[in-house]
Formats: structure tokens, C-alpha cells, sequence
């Protein structure tokens, strides 16, 4: 008999709830504010806890421990990390040292310093609870304002539903790269009436080859780019580029077996990725218009859909 999925609500109940205070409504918890008169010792805590996450990062991930300093960067290189074989040993119960589990201390100071870099780097804002861990972040962006859970993300992301799949990654892309990104201050990446050539057989090394060979200025795909084994397999039957934005970033994109991928890459390698379920035929058309809006025609079910959005993939 196989045991029971660990979802994020398992990992919880198990982990963490029995850290809370007995009988303690978590809904009120976690709307409470626990720093109403924004006294600077409770955000020195919380500064103090993502500090600290630096020095056990190193001890539960040995070797492999990324850089961590507050870059946006350090949060998907950390997201990456998390795999099932990490997970399970994180897991294995304390010792007599009198430490809480190692899932414990990973996940309640990783919390904040993924908190930290939003604070940090996107002008988020502290929104203290008690449990620290439970603190939410507010941001403002183009999105909207909104109050920011990223303990709650750290225990999805390491459920058996998203683990070894970087969640943490993409939702911190999701919820604070995307929303506060500003294109209009990337440099140009080549001169926006350049044209590149389809691509008609796609392997990962062929297409490194033809961006070399016709947009040398983009000197790397980046630490983010899909790796070799999983752009394989896309199952691209062509790919087509394009540059947009007067030039500031490419836009990459393909048929699949089921549907179109589009990435958008600027002078540092890939920036983001979508995708969109479509028939074989027709096959998808990408317009990228003069109103800085690109266009993407998809049939589904023998009906034409179009998706819009600006040339920075928002």
C-alpha cells in the first residue's frame, strides 16, 4: 500500500503546527498585524532571520549551496535546489541536540529570506505576523497592490505535487519579477529592423549555433533557460525570432506537439517563458505590431483565439 501524497496542508499539520500556539485560530493569525506601531526591532528580527538563512542554506545543502546575496537571481538558483532527495532527508526527525527538524529551519527562515529579496529589491514592505514566518510582504506594482504569502509557497513548492519542479522560482517570477518589471529601461539588444532566420531543425545545440551566428550580442541563454534535456523535450518543429521592444529583447517561439511556446530573452539570457494549448493546424501566427502589443493566433478546436499582450510578454 502506498503511503499518502505529502501535500503542502500534510507538510504543515505535521511540520509546523504543532509550533503554533495550542489552539490558535490561524485565519485570525495571519490577519493579524503583529507590528502595528512599525517598531523597528520586529523588522530587525525579521532582517535577522533571513540572515540566518545564509549559514543553514550552507549546512543542509552542503556543496551545493548557492550564492546568497538578496539578488532575485539567488531565489531561482535556491528554487532549483529543492529536490525530493533534499526534501526527504529534511524530514528525517530531530536529533537530541534539541534543534527543531531540519525542514523546520530551512522553510521558517527561508520564508523570510525570500521575503527579504522582494523588500529589497522591488520595494516590498513587512507585513509582520506572529509566527515571524507567517509575515507576509505587500508589494505594489503594476499588478496592483498586493500582500504576499511566501511561507506558503515554500511549503507548496516542496509537496509531491510541485517538488523538483522550481515553484518557488516561478511563482517569485510570477508574483514579483513580472508585475515589477520595467522594460523600458532595458539597453537595446540589437537593432529592431534586424531579421533572423526560422529555424527549421531545433536542437539545443543547433539553435546556440544560430543565435551565435545571427545575434551575436546575446552572449549567454542565461542561468534560467530551459536545460538541454527539457528543450528536447518541447518537440519544437521550428522556431521563429523576433525583436521587439526597438530592439531591447528577443522574442523566441515554436510550434510544439500541442500547443506554442514563446520566451522572451533581453541581453542577460531568457527572462520568461509561456505557453499556449493550439491545434496542429492552422499553424500559430505571432504579429508583433507597432502599438508595442504582440498578437498570438491560435486555432483550438477549429476556432480562431488570440491572445494579446505588451512586447514584454505582460
Amino acid at each position: 500500500m502506498s503511503a499518502s501524497p505529502l501535500t503542502a496542508e500534510r507538510l504543515f499539520d505535521q511540520w509546523f503546527a504543532p509550533l503554533y500556539p495550542r489552539g490558535a485560530d490561524l485565519a485570525e493569525l495571519r490577519s493579524t498585524d503583529a507590528n502595528p506601531a512599525n517598531n523597528p526591532s520586529i523588522t530587525a528580527q525579521l532582517d535577522e532571520a533571513a540572515e540566518v538563512f545564509a549559514r543553514l542554506a550552507g549546512e543542509l545543502l552542503g556543496e551545493g549551496a548557492p550564492t546568497l546575496d538578496y539578488s532575485d537571481a539567488s531565489v531561482h538558483r535556491l528554487g532549483r535546489l529543492l529536490t525530493k532527495e533534499r526534501r526527504d532527508a529534511w524530514l528525517a526527525p530531530a536529533d537530541a541536540s534539541g534543534e527543531p527538524p531540519a525542514i523546520v529551519r530551512l522553510v521558517t527562515h527561508g520564508a523570510l529570506y525570500v521575503g527579504a529579496c522582494i523588500v529589497k529589491n522591488h520595494g516590498g514592505a513587512w507585513q509582520a505576523r506572529r509566527p515571524l514566518w507567517e509575515s507576509l510582504v505587500r508589494l505594489d506594482s503594476s499588478a496592483g497592490t498586493g500582500d504576499l504569502a511566501v511561507f506558503h509557497w515554500w511549503l507548496k513548492a516542496l509537496s509531491d505535487d510541485e517538488i523538483g519542479r522550481d515553484r518557488l522560482g516561478a511563482r517569485y517570477r510570477t508574483n514579483v519579477e513580472v508585475p515589477t518589471f520595467d522594460a523600458t529601461a532595458l539597453a537595446p539588444l540589437a537593432p529592431p529592423d534586424r531579421r533572423l532566420p526560422r529555424l527549421t531543425k531545433v536542437r539545443y545545440d543547433l539553435l546556440y549555433k544560430h543565435l551565435r551566428a545571427h545575434l551575436p550580442e546575446l552572449r549567454d541563454v542565461g542561468e534560467d533557460f530551459p536545460s538541454p534535456e527539457r528543450f528536447e523535450d518541447y518537440g519544437f518543429q521550428w522556431l521563429d525570432f523576433k525583436l521587439v521592444g526597438d530592439g531591447r529583447m528577443l522574442l523566441m517561439y515554436g510550434a510544439a506537439e500541442s500547443g506554442l511556446h514563446l520566451i522572451w530573452m533581453d541581453a542577460g539570457g531568457f527572462v520568461k517563458s509561456a505557453y499556449y494549448p493550439a491545434d496542429k493546424f492552422p499553424a500559430p501566427i505571432v504579429e508583433a505590431g507597432k502599438d508595442d502589443k504582440i498578437r498570438v493566433i491560435v486555432s483550438i478546436q477549429n476556432k480562431a483565439v488570440t491572445h494579446e499582450m505588451l512586447w514584454w510578454g505582460v
